[in-house]
């Protein structure tokens, strides 16, 4: 599958899962005086765009230096993004980030990594750039977009989550990983085609 700004965007925004990832979120801040909060996310937010424009940016060299080839961290992508659609279809019942135990207010850890920059966006943002280098503007616009739809969704995450509440905002969830879920069998196929095309 051929990747186009509007496939990448919406790739990366089901990736980072912001409405998903909106009750963690409010977990995190539970602590965070109101008139804070506005500073925090948008200080959270600019640090998973920083990071996750490092991979982006040097993606071809992350792969150069690990000696990896493109095919070999579609497949591994895929299985990654697979078990992420997985885990949203069917949540499990793990340990999740920004509990009880924190004190004050999150800096980092757990918001901007791995909440909004996780491993799952950091191998993302590397295929897309990996993609067409040449389009990085077009990737980078994206990953903008992204951060921009992040940084809304959890301004507004306690509004959101009285009005839709948290059955609807799970049922979007799950809709997300039927979406991710179809993603991931394509890169693990292009993948595993691009490695049998090799021998």
């Amino acid at each position: 599958m051929e990747q186009t700004f509007l496939s990448a965007t919406i790739l990366l925004i089901v990736i980072t899962d912001p409405l998903g990832n909106t009750p963690l979120f409010i977990s995190a801040l539970k602590r965070v005086a109101p008139e804070r909060r506005l500073k925090v996310i948008s200080r959270e937010c600019a640090i998973a765009f920083a990071v996750l424009l490092v991979f982006l940016l040097f993606g071809r060299q992350i792969l150069g230096v690990l000696h990896l080839r493109e095919e070999t961290l579609k497949v591994a992508g895929g299985v990654i993004l697979l078990l992420i659609a997985i885990n949203m279809i069917f949540p499990g019942s793990g340990a999740s980030m920004g509990g009880e135990g924190g004190e004050g207010e999150p800096f980092i850890v757990p918001v901007a990594i791995p909440l909004i920059s996780g491993p799952s966006a950091m191998v993302t943002a590397i295929l897309i750039g990996a993609s067409d280098p040449s389009r990085m503007l077009e990737w980078i616009g994206a990953l903008a977009i992204t951060m921009l739809v992040t940084f809304v969704v959890f301004l507004g995450s306690t509004r959101l989550e009285k009005v839709l509440g948290r059955h609807a905002i799970a049922a979007i969830e799950r809709l997300m990983g039927l979406v991710l879920t179809a993603v991931a069998v394509d890169m693990l196929l292009t993948g595993v085609a691009s490695y049998i095309g090799r021998l």
